[in-house]
């Protein structure tokens, strides 16, 4: 299978996550090694989108305006260390609000989809949670990766387990699981 599409879960993922949200760019912190990991995707030719959950909009954490400006900013961040974030898909729901862009509902990367015109065979999710992981595997995504930069690894496995569902492979971070799919990628 020929990769064209990478979907990357943000936080835990691309940056430092955080039990209190990250609210704004000031509490923004990329993680090791996610920045010249977003470029070598770049390089190697993929379509790179974003998928995440960011609730925090709802529970009235911070407006639309401040997360577009944390995007903005992380845009332009990974544009200067040669990367590019072809578009950034979120669910500003609750859990409780039970929509169809939650994940681990598909609804986001099936709007990438249609936006797009992606063959959802041929992409990958990144995440570093189960409903990541279950998210790519409802979307119909060819592969799936859980990162263990975020939440527990263990944990989530076990979310999984219960799910009767288990990632393609497990890395410890955004820099391992893109060794993994390049190598894993046919020339």
């Amino acid at each position: 299978m020929k990769l064209q599409t990478i979907f990357l879960d943000r936080d835990g993922v691309i940056n430092r996550d955080s039990a209190d949200y990250v609210k704004s760019w000031g509490e923004f912190e990329f993680l090791p090694g996610s920045l010249e990991a977003l470029a070598r995707l770049v390089k190697a030719g993929l379509r790179v989108i974003v998928i995440t959950n960011q609730s925090a909009v709802n529970r009235g954490m911070v407006t639309l305006e401040g997360l577009e400006d944390i995007h903005r900013r992380m845009r332009r961040a990974v544009a200067a260390a040669g990367g590019r974030l072809d578009d950034i898909f979120f669910c500003p729901h609750r859990p409780d609000e039970n929509c169809a862009c939650r994940k681990p509902a598909p609804g986001m990367i099936r709007a990438a989809a249609r936006k797009y015109g992606l063959d959802l065979s041929r992409s990958a999710m990144v995440g570093d949670s189960a409903r990541d992981v279950a998210c790519g595997v409802n979307a119909g995504c060819g592969r799936s990766v859980l990162v263990a930069s975020g939440l527990d690894p263990g944990a989530e496995r076990g979310r999984l387990d219960e799910q009767g569902l288990a990632a393609d492979h497990v890395a410890s971070d955004l820099a391992a699981a893109v060794d993994w799919l390049l190598a894993a990628r046919p020339r």
